[in-house]
């Protein structure tokens, strides 16, 4: 991932751009619906775009990041990444143009989704509902709807345009009826929602295999159902065999085509009983850019392995470390309650997966996992070098509570060292200063091959 120095600096220029004219009601959506989900910092970066727009016009004047940074009070690091937030939740474009010593960019601010839109979306709606609650999602829905118009006992008896028009002979010039190539008329924009990228992990090709053309015709998974498939994949992890059953279950056989609804009803259900009723969370999948060490081309192996941990989830790393297996729900469990309770980042937690795994003959151990991660929460770690330095300064203490975990008393009594495989970035390093804090490792080959996948990576 490229760092944010990288992609933008102070000196370069941008100018912003509106897909359509942006109304009062928008910005009580951005405030209500998309903040929860962005946070206050990424609605005032789009707030203060949105503003640098004048009334009735598609475009600003041009500005500079600098300029951007001074009025909104933050750094370039907290730009991008609130710029990242905005793209990724489809707020904002960015578009960029090299020249000779800066670039220039621009911000092309789209409208958000409508209510109805939005509470229908399927995946929003969904991680809005997880991260305000119940109560406070069925009082927005009231606070954007009303009640219908009754009309059922009424007759519409509204005029046709011919029945109040006429056309008389239309003249000959035409020219001024033509719209010019350089010209957009200043209106009302539409937007279309999230959308995953069906190539981008989801196999739909497994997925056609194991559907019955009796059951589910090819025709059924037409592009908008493919897109529903997709976001759902991505929303829920499902995987193209559980994916097949949800598909069947939602066939309307009268139609002969899936309905969306019950397939998103189906998806839902699934993922609650298999996850105790709860619901995903919107959340970064590996370590943020921010929080990343800034080494674009790892080459010592150290800098890979840290590269790896920055740039991978810890579902993809107990992945890897089983081979390519899928981890076990246990497993998962215990990962989702260390980031989500223990608010702990994806490559802290991964360092953390590392060192128990190896530390314990491979099995993570609810205990211990939760008190090694309570210890890093109270020490604030933040970054993969941050938790590996930890690791390898308290590894004596660690050591103790593994040690203790089934006996309070045994604390007082003293333990032997024993001769321990641990992650090959200890190396000597606990050597350094500290003699005292030595800790035995034999069968390095043994503990290097393991991770020679994982180092070689970046």
């Amino acid at each position: 991932m490229a760092q944010h120095w990288k992609e933008m600096l102070p000196i370069d220029r941008y100018t912003v751009a509106s897909n359509g004219i942006l109304h009062e009601y928008d910005r009580k959506i951005i405030t209500l619906l998309y903040q929860p989900l962005i946070g206050p910092i990424a609605m005032s970066m789009y707030m203060t775009l949105w503003a640098l727009v004048e009334e009735n016009r598609l475009w600003s004047g041009e500005q500079s990041h600098h300029g951007l940074m001074t009025s909104m009070d933050l750094n370039l690091k907290s730009i991008h990444e609130a710029r990242l937030k905005l793209e990724g939740i489809g707020l904002l474009k960015t578009y960029v143009k090299a020249m000779e010593e800066s670039r220039s960019f621009i911000y092309e601010v789209q409208p958000p989704l409508q209510p109805d839109q939005f509470f229908l979306d399927g995946m929003l709606n969904i991680y809005l509902y997880q991260k305000i609650g119940k109560n406070q999602f069925v009082k927005l829905k009231q606070f954007f709807s009303d009640k219908s118009i009754p009309t059922d006992d009424y007759k519409n008896v509204t005029r046709s345009f011919q029945d109040v028009y006429d056309s008389s002979v239309p003249s000959s010039q035409t020219e001024d009826l033509e719209q010019e190539s350089d010209q957009n008329y200043v209106g009302r924009a539409t937007q279309k929602g999230i959308q995953v990228d069906a190539t981008a992990g989801f196999d739909f090709e497994l997925l056609q295999a194991g559907l019955s053309e009796s059951l589910v015709p090819k025709k059924a998974l037409n592009q908008k159902v493919r897109d529903a498939i997709s976001n759902l994949a991505y929303l829920y992890g499902i995987d193209p065999i559980q994916m097949k059953n949800l598909v069947i279950s939602a066939m309307d056989d009268i139609a002969n085509k899936v309905n969306l609804e019950e397939l998103r009803k189906a998806a839902r259900d699934w993922y609650q009983l298999e996850h105790q009723d709860k619901l995903p969370q919107l959340v970064d999948k590996v370590q943020p850019v921010m929080k990343q060490t800034g080494a674009s081309e790892p080459k010592t192996q150290e800098e890979k392995l840290v590269h790896y941990l920055e740039t991978t989830s810890p579902r993809q790393l107990l992945s890897d470390i089983s081979g390519g297996a899928d981890p076990s729900k246990a497993d998962l469990q215990i990962v989702e309650d260390v980031m989500f309770k223990q608010k702990l980042l994806p490559g802290v937690v991964n360092v953390l997966i590392q060192y128990v795994l190896l530390k314990t003959d491979m099995k993570l151990t609810k205990g211990y996992v939760d008190k090694i991660a309570s210890h890093w929460t109270r020490k604030k770690i933040s970054t993969v070098k941050e938790a590996m330095d930890l690791a390898i300064k308290e590894h004596r203490q660690y050591m103790e509570w593994a040690e203790n975990k089934k006996s309070p008393k045994a604390s007082s009594r003293k333990q032997p060292i024993r001769t321990e495989a641990l992650p090959a970035w200890f190396d000597e390093k606990e050597n350094e200063g500290n003699q005292n804090q030595q800790v035995v490792v034999d069968d390095k080959s043994e503990i290097e091959e393991l991770l020679r996948e994982f180092k070689n990576r970046g």
